[in-house]
């Protein structure tokens, strides 16, 4: 084991699951350093709600071997449990216990002395700014509250790992700002934190390391800005519409392009040149702007990734 691995919060190496014939995540390795923002991003499908259940210990791995705080999963899962924070996809609060004691019930799972979870309520509510709710109902909050409130519950027992997938899907985009905001405060507090998203501006504005995944498959791994460098030029002209009367050809020329449903991507390093044919080309609806993770994505597999 490297020097590196070693001091990985999770260390996942060749990782498999299986069902039946469908391979759902297929070799994939990476490290999460302690103190980063980790991010698994891909498509719906791609296999990254799959292989943070094996993280968890919630679904047997097929293959290949995973540590957490250099535990193996089967043989320390409670222990691992126990310094992990779990933000789910679906909400399941308790819509029977209000705000405040949802988050003592979930103190209690972990066995938390009952002073602890009575101090750490009022903390953790004030962070996500629901203290003034801390007695209502669950069904008296809406989408983006109880997403805060799901967060502030991952927080009760103080983790060493925090794990969020998709944690802004279905939010409207207020809401998904304030998390973004509460996610770059634990940041700041040093917190680790591993993600996964089909979110390109989710991962680029959170992420300090991230690896896109694809049909159970690693295809790209690095910093958002050291991804974009490598495998893209500095910036793009999307054209929507009227892709079929472009100019391949007169393209080819040029730029990098890429086809993508219904618009054409122009790649370059020279923005005056994009700028210059988007102005030639005004029946067209064009954006201009600098490239991106979704262009990563296009690049790699030949189609977008659009959430």
């Amino acid at each position: 084991m490297s020097p590196e691995e070693k001091q990985s919060v999770v260390n996942c190496r060749q990782l498999v699951k299986r069902f039946g014939d469908l391979c759902a995540v297929n070799g994939i390795s990476f490290n999460v350093p302690k103190g980063i923002c980790f991010g698994i991003l891909g498509p719906n499908g791609a296999g990254k709600t799959t292989t943070l259940r094996m993280l968890l210990g919630q679904s047997p791995r097929s293959g290949g071997a995973l540590e957490v705080f250099g535990e193996d999963i089967d043989s320390a899962r409670k222990r691992i449990r126990q310094r992990t924070g779990i933000v789910p996809q679906a909400d399941n609060l308790d819509p029977d216990f209000t705000v405040a004691e949802n988050l003592s019930m979930y103190g209690s799972y972990f066995r938390l002395d009952h002073q602890t979870v009575q101090k750490r309520i009022p903390e953790l509510l004030s962070m996500v700014e629901l203290l003034a709710r801390a007695d209502d109902r669950i069904g008296t909050l809406s989408g983006g509250m109880k997403r805060r409130l799901t967060l502030a519950r991952a927080l009760i027992n103080d983790p060493d790992l925090l794990v969020l997938d998709e944690p802004t899907t279905g939010l409207d985009p207020q809401a998904r700002h304030m998390i973004w905001s509460l996610v770059h405060k634990l940041k700041r507090d040093g917190r680790t934190i591993l993600l996964t998203t089909h979110y390109m501006e989710e991962a680029e504005r959170l992420c300090d390391e991230l690896i896109i995944v694809d049909s159970g498959r690693l295809i790209a791994q690095g910093s958002p800005n050291a991804l974009i460098a490598e495998h893209c030029e500095s910036d793009v002209l999307e054209i929507r519409g009227l892709t079929h009367e472009l100019d391949q050809k007169g393209l080819a020329q040029n730029f990098r392009w890429e086809l993508s449903g219904d618009s054409a991507y122009l790649y370059s390093d020279d923005s005056h040149a994009l700028l210059e044919y988007a102005a030639s080309h005004n029946e067209a609806t064009a954006l201009h702007r600098k490239t991106g993770l979704e262009d990563v994505f296009l690049r790699l597999t030949g189609r977008g990734l659009r959430g």
